[in-house]
């Protein structure tokens, strides 16, 4: 379904991590979403250090049930002088069946910072 094979993580989630529905939160998607993103903005940038500044159009297309594998593919949209977007696609491959679903998708805005938390120009390399 994705366009690339080499997802930024993925993951089997618990039942830790479900709501009481009994489908995985989406507070914990989200946090995956953003951990996904800023591998991405490391990978593309090679700096250091991004703090996550907007998280929009963050859409869940269908839940994600236990023992789903969940894989998170990050792609950049664009780069400014001090900020990186990266797109985020969620694909479940649910347990037992070889089908792909995407089940969320979201764009994250990220600004480079230094040690002391000030934003800095992005170089890419």
């Amino acid at each position: 379904m994705h366009e690339h094979n080499d997802p930024a993580i993925r993951i089997t989630l618990l039942p830790r991590d479900t709501n009481s529905r009994g489908t995985i939160f989406g507070g914990v998607i989200l946090s995956y979403i953003d951990t996904a993103g800023a591998i991405q903005a490391h990978r593309h940038t090679k700096m250091e250090r991004f703090v996550t500044v907007a998280m929009k159009e963050v859409i869940f297309h269908k839940p994600v049930f236990v023992g789903d594998l969940v894989s998170f593919y990050a792609d950049t949209v664009r780069i400014g002088s001090t900020s990186i977007t990266v797109r985020v696609i969620v694909e479940v491959e649910r347990l037992g069946k070889s089908e792909r679903v995407r089940v969320t998708e979201a764009e994250v805005i990220y600004v480079a910072v230094d040690e002391k938390g000030e934003k800095m120009k992005i170089v890419v390399p």
